[in-house]
This record gives structure tokens, C-alpha cells and sequence, in this order.
């Protein structure tokens, strides 16, 4: 091997060093860092006795438990200010102050997003229709009485289809008004017309030679 080719060998392990050295680093302070937060579970080493050594949860009041150091306070600590508090409440069960380490073994599993509300208002369809009965329209949708009749699953073979009524009570009267709708006539409203709350979709039953 030249000894060109083994420089170059050496360098690329000289600077494969030095970064795992900062990668090391870096990890290092980000842990020294990071905030404990409820739900995480703490690794506790205690290198004079192996027996105390365990993982530990941090409890939904932000405390954890921890024998002969009793109740700390963990949620919003670092691992440092933790690992301090724990010496200083085992120390008077020891000579000299102990050896301990915290470190971080899973974080708390995030939280549910709630789902979000979708509102709703009723309108109603019945007589000589697929699927009569109660639709749910989102309020955010704009829906016409010929996209309801579609989602209703649309006319039965006996439906009067020239006849249809959309019938509406007015909130302020609580008089009912009948609309005729003709779905290949034409006449009456349109079939765009938007649908209220409450509003009801009757399709009637076909003539004997209609």
C-alpha cells in the first residue's frame, strides 16, 4: 500500500472520529436539555446499589417515586436537576454521596388529537325514494334538493317525479309552504335550490297513466 493511499485512510478516520465526537456532543446537551414532561420514564442508576436501580414513571402530577429518596418532583426538570435532587435525599443512607444517573428511556406517547365536530342539520326525505328518511347535511355544505334526492339514493321506479314537494316551515310563522320541483319538467323550483334545516323532500306515488 502507497503511502498516499494510507494518509488519506488515516484522514478519513481522523474526521470519522471527530464527528461522532460532536454527534456525541450534541446529543449530550440536547439531553442535558430536554424538559421531563408527565408520561416519560426515567432510567435511575445508582452505581453503589445495583438493587435501587430501575425505571421510573413520571406521574400524572409530575412527581416520581423513588425508594428510600421518597416523592421528587420530576415534570419540567432536567435530568441533572432530577439526578441532584435524588443524591441529596439518598446521601444520609450513605457514607459518601452516591453515584447516580438519570437518563431519559421513552418519552410520554403523544396525546390524541380530538377529532373534530362536525355539525349537522337534518332534512328529511320520504315517499317513493331509495332511501327514505333523515339525512345529516354538514353545515359547512350547501346542499340542493337534487344533490339530497342523489344521496337518498334517488327515485324508486313509481315515483311522480313531476311532482315533488319541498315542504319548509317558516320559523317565524310556523306556517308550512309547499314548493313543486318537476325533475324533468322543469317547472316549479330549481333543482339547485339549497335545503334548510327541517326541510322535507316528499316524492309521490305515480298516477295510473302518469
Amino acid at each position: 500500500m502507497s503511502f498516499y493511499i494510507m494518509a488519506r485512510a488515516l484522514l478519513r478516520l481522523v474526521l470519522t472520529g471527530i464527528s461522532l465526537a460532536l454527534l456525541a456532543i450534541g446529543t449530550t446537551a440536547a439531553a442535558d436539555n430536554y424538559r421531563i414532561k408527565t408520561g416519560d420514564t426515567l432510567q435511575i442508576e445508582v452505581l453503589e446499589d445495583a438493587n435501587l436501580s430501575r425505571p421510573v414513571l413520571v406521574l400524572p402530577d409530575g412527581n416520581i417515586n423513588f425508594p428510600f429518596a421518597g416523592t421528587i418532583k420530576a415534570a419540567g426538570q432536567t435530568v441533572g436537576a432530577v439526578k441532584s435532587s435524588i443524591v441529596s435525599k439518598l446521601a444520609p443512607n450513605f457514607n459518601v454521596a452516591p453515584n447516580v444517573f438519570v437518563s431519559v428511556a421513552s418519552l410520554a406517547p403523544p396525546r390524541p388529537t380530538a377529532a373534530p365536530v362536525v355539525r349537522t342539520y337534518g332534512v328529511y326525505a320520504m315517499g317513493e325514494i331509495t332511501t327514505p328518511g333523515r339525512l345529516n347535511i354538514d353545515t359547512k355544505e350547501n346542499v340542493t334538493i337534487l344533490q339530497a334526492i342523489a344521496t337518498a339514493g334517488g327515485f324508486t321506479r313509481f315515483a311522480a317525479t313531476n311532482r315533488i314537494e319541498l315542504r319548509r316551515v317558516n320559523s317565524k310563522t310556523g306556517q308550512e309552504i309547499k314548493y313543486l320541483f318537476d325533475y324533468k319538467g322543469g317547472k316549479g323550483i330549481s333543482g339547485a335550490t339549497r335545503l334548510q334545516e327541517g326541510d322535507v323532500i316528499v316524492v309521490p306515488e305515480r298516477r295510473l297513466f302518469e
